[in-house]
């Protein structure tokens, strides 16, 4: 039997709106009462990347994530809402977004999943052990709540890469190093997360979308529409479809995909509510399609300035820059510096683009290697 995926259109973040469209959009799948039973504890996971405004369309909108409180709390379960920034604390990021007032009006409580705790994962495709939130492990259950966002190392934020916020923070650069400069080793990690971690349902708000140089710094791009699914792997599918972009292009999907693993496949889903192409966006603005891992590939005795050529890169924009230390800080390669402005050294980045996701400021953007935008097809 296929797994489904719903979608429903949602106009603006009015609450009336905005409850009835999700009441609708889980029923479509079996409805809450399916996903959370009475007397248990529910963990509701944001995407609450780090401190900015809900109209940034940076983290997931508040009046969604009360929204579903008040339909876990209806079915009869206890929520607590958590999630692990990149920067700052949840609640502190959670303050700026409107996320802590959902809480506070609700009285529900707004965890950090600081606590790394180590379990054993025998089936992984690239972690046998796994270092994630003890919190998080502690619930009955999780229910997913993502952002639709561009994001430059791994094409598109969805389902399947929000749950990377149950490592906790100070986990997630020995994330990046452990894959390197390989792109697909480290969606080969988010991908055995999500599947450990197993959270009961997702849903994603899309009502206002970011495009462009995400997962922080793009622009809102209103699409008016929400997703839901029990396997996020198939709604990601779904919503690249949606989005207009090919599945290989998503290096989560693409993993999956050569794990044999079905629903990474559109065409293996069973789509409810509106149709793919009744709701079909078009002139998404994606990032540049890059591939961290490219320069890895190149031959030994290519010449440093045609790898340099060939490859992209973070680019700082001077003219944007502060001088805040934030990307120094992050760089889990340590290759950053500062001194009279903020320099990267080249050679030693590992192509992961925190620097660019976590900049306050949006002053950092990939560079594509001149020669590799020229040269169609790498």
């Amino acid at each position: 039997m296929k797994k489904k995926v719903a979608i429903q259109k949602c106009g603006s973040y009015a609450e009336d709106e905005v409850y009835r469209k999700v009441k609708e959009l889980v029923a479509l799948i079996g409805g809450m009462e399916r996903f959370v039973k009475r007397g248990e504890r529910i963990l509701v996971k944001p995407n609450l990347l780090a401190a900015h405004s809900a109209e940034a369309a940076a983290t997931t909108h508040p009046v969604v994530v009360k929204v579903i409180i008040r339909l876990v709390k209806e079915a009869g379960a206890f929520p607590t809402v958590g999630d692990s920034p990149g920067l700052g604390t949840a609640k502190k990021v959670a303050e700026k977004c409107g996320v802590l007032e959902a809480c506070v009006s609700t009285g529900t409580e707004l965890i950090d999943l600081k606590d790394a705790v180590v379990r054993e994962n025998s089936s992984g495709g690239v972690f046998k052990r796994l270092e994630v939130s003890g919190e998080a492990l502690g619930f009955d259950g999780i229910i997913s709540v993502p952002k639709l966002k561009t994001h430059v190392q791994m094409y598109l934020t969805l389902g399947v890469k929000n749950i990377f916020g149950c490592v906790p923070g100070k986990r997630k650069p020995q994330w990046h190093l452990a894959a390197g400069t390989d792109t697909l080793a480290f969606a080969g990690m988010i991908l055995d997360l999500y599947l450990f971690i197993k959270p009961r349902l997702t849903i994603m708000d899309a009502v206002v979308a970011m495009e462009g140089n995400g997962p922080a710094s793009g622009e809102p791009k209103h699409l008016g529409l929400l997703f839901a699914s029990e396997d996020a792997i198939a709604m990601d599918a779904v919503a690249a479809e949606t989005l207009s972009a090919r599945a290989e292009d998503l290096p989560i999907l693409a993993v999956a995909a050569g794990q044999g693993i079905k629903t990474a496949n559109v065409h293996c889903v069973d789509v409810v509510g509106e149709m793919i192409c009744d709701v079909k966006v078009r002139g998404f603005k994606f990032p540049p399609l890059i591939s961290a891992n490219f320069a890895a590939k190149l031959p030994d005795f290519l010449d440093r300035r045609v790898r340099k050529a060939l490859t992209a890169r973070p680019r700082i924009h001077h003219d944007k820059c502060t001088l805040c230390s934030v990307c120094v800080d992050t760089c889990p390669p340590g290759i950053m510096g500062k001194a009279r402005r903020i320099e990267i050294n080249y050679d030693k980045c590992i192509r992961c683009y925190c620097c660019q996701e976590i900049c306050p400021q949006g002053a950092i953007t990939v560079k594509e290697g001149w020669l590799k935008k020229i040269i169609s097809g790498l």
